[in-house]
């Protein structure tokens, strides 16, 4: 049997579920095979708060309406969580929890069953502290339950025809704040703001991430980093970051890293994510 046919076989025998939608081709895959499976008995929901980055709640209704799912968008306050705002190495955990809070409590309304996300089989390799959060909630993850890597992943993307097939990873602002460095409204918008105009620039897959004291670490992949040190380029960045309210602006020599800040949260806490993932999440 074929991984998709695998996909579309466990999620049917879920009855009806509601999808953790965040328009990243994981969430995507999963809400096209929801709707597939399922029909009207699947519904897409996007959170919204300020760890959200510009376009993405547009692309998410777009895409919603493209797949032909029902689609929910709610509010998440994790701005309200202390825990959450001092930005320890587990800081993913309770944005994830305040997630699944909410979509429990609307989960009857809807109508459905079940809270289904997009981990995949390569996200076990990684820190993911939201993986507790989902095992804690009984959240289901179709794609790792199958060993659905994130390459297939883009695969049958691909195959299904979703515009987000090579869409570069889009994880929230919030993990571009340097642990210790408190999340604030303010510095993701910064943030966001950064990354834009670097994609305005024909720059495709960017991190701002902030450090102390209002750095900014530029992250693009190698292959960029001659063209963003040019002297006209890179003053007119220098200018725009520091109009942001950054103070220092970094290029980052070793290029683009996914989860480069991770380098320096301490053993016992990796060690403490990787004993307390629930295999089948």
């Amino acid at each position: 049997m074929s991984q998709r046919d695998q996909l579309l076989g466990l999620i049917r025998s879920f009855e009806s579920c509601a999808v953790a939608f965040s328009a990243g081709v994981d969430s995507t895959v999963v809400a096209k095979a929801a709707h597939l499976a399922l029909a009207n008995d699947a519904v897409a929901v996007t959170a919204t708060s300020a760890s959200l980055a510009e376009g993405e709640l547009d692309e998410a209704r777009e895409l919603a309406k493209l797949i032909g799912i029902r689609h929910q968008v709610i509010s998440t306050e994790e701005f309200e969580d202390p825990s959450y705002v001092r930005n320890g190495p587990d800081r993913c955990y309770f944005c994830k929890s305040e997630l699944y809070t909410q979509l429990d409590r609307i989960v009857p309304e809807l109508g459905v069953r079940i809270i289904l996300n997009g981990a995949n089989a390569d996200d076990s390799n990684d820190y993911r502290p939201g993986l507790r959060a989902a095992s804690e909630h009984r959240v289901r993850s179709p794609l790792a339950e199958i060993g659905m890597t994130k390459q297939q992943v883009r695969e049958l993307a691909a195959e299904w025809g979703l515009p987000v097939w090579d869409k570069p990873a889009t994880p929230c602002l919030s993990s571009r704040v340097a642990y210790g460095e408190q999340v604030t409204s303010a510095r993701l918008r910064s943030i966001d703001a950064a990354e834009q105009f670097l994609r305005r620039n024909g720059f495709r897959e960017v991190r701002v991430r902030y450090h102390a004291n209002d750095l900014a670490r530029v992250e693009l992949p190698s292959s960029d980093l001659q063209r963003a040190a040019a002297p006209a380029f890179r003053q007119e960045l220098t200018r725009e970051l520091l109009s942001l309210g950054f103070q220092f602006v970094t290029l980052d020599l070793q290029g683009f890293r996914s989860g480069s800040l991770n380098r320096v949260i301490p053993i016992e806490s990796l060690n403490a994510s990787q004993g307390s993932r629930d295999p089948g999440s």
